[in-house]
């Protein structure tokens, strides 16, 4: 298990964000916020400073922690091989409450894997954890979220709200996904008596 203040939740969430067809069904799918959205690709703007702070973050800090690296992806490997829609997260982040909104609005079980309550208060293998992240997505963006579906990384906030405006995300999740909360999906009573 890791050391650090890593948490395993899976969304309980059980509303359905419908990919509507008509007009007055498009009015009831949720939406991302605009000022977080505007916000979300504006920080692209800052990537450069982002990208060397975390290198330097977790090159002192892993090395204080003596976290190991090899570990560390291989561990981002498997959570991604066992979870179908994998989210990683600040606790206080805005882009990852929205991101978090916008996944729990499908009605599709995810995994969230909280790093910690924001960057600057990752310890070693969390910054670690960040570094190696940002080596899943074009770009090499340090930000957090990086959401996975079907062992892809799709990006952050940003990402998932441009797949939410274009009706996408319920096509990767449906490809990627065997079941939505609340048992939809899974067998019934009369299935499983002759399974």
């Amino acid at each position: 298990a890791p050391s650090s203040a890593v948490i395993r939740a899976t969304s309980g969430a059980t509303s359905r964000l419908p990919m509507a067809s008509t007009d007055a069904d498009a009015s009831s799918t949720p939406m991302p916020n605009p000022v977080i959205r505007l916000a979300a690709n504006g920080m692209s703007l800052l990537k450069p400073i982002f990208v060397l702070e975390a290198n330097l973050q977790a090159a002192v800090l892993g090395a204080i922690s003596n976290v190991d690296k090899e570990s560390v992806v291989a561990e981002i490997n498997a959570l991604k091989t066992e979870n179908e829609v994998l989210i990683y997260t600040y606790g206080l982040s805005p882009f990852s409450s929205e991101a978090l909104s916008l996944l729990d609005a499908t009605g599709y079980e995810y995994t969230n894997i909280e790093l910690g309550k924001e960057w600057f208060l990752l310890g070693g293998e969390g910054s670690e954890t960040r570094v190696a992240l940002s080596k899943e997505v074009e770009g090499g963006a340090t930000s957090l979220p990086k959401v996975f579906i079907g062992g892809e990384c799709i990006g952050g906030c940003a990402e998932l709200a441009s797949l939410v405006e274009s009706g996408e995300l319920d096509k990767k999740l449906k490809m990627a996904t065997t079941s939505k909360n609340g048992g939809e999906d899974k067998p019934n009573f009369f299935t499983s008596l002759f399974a």
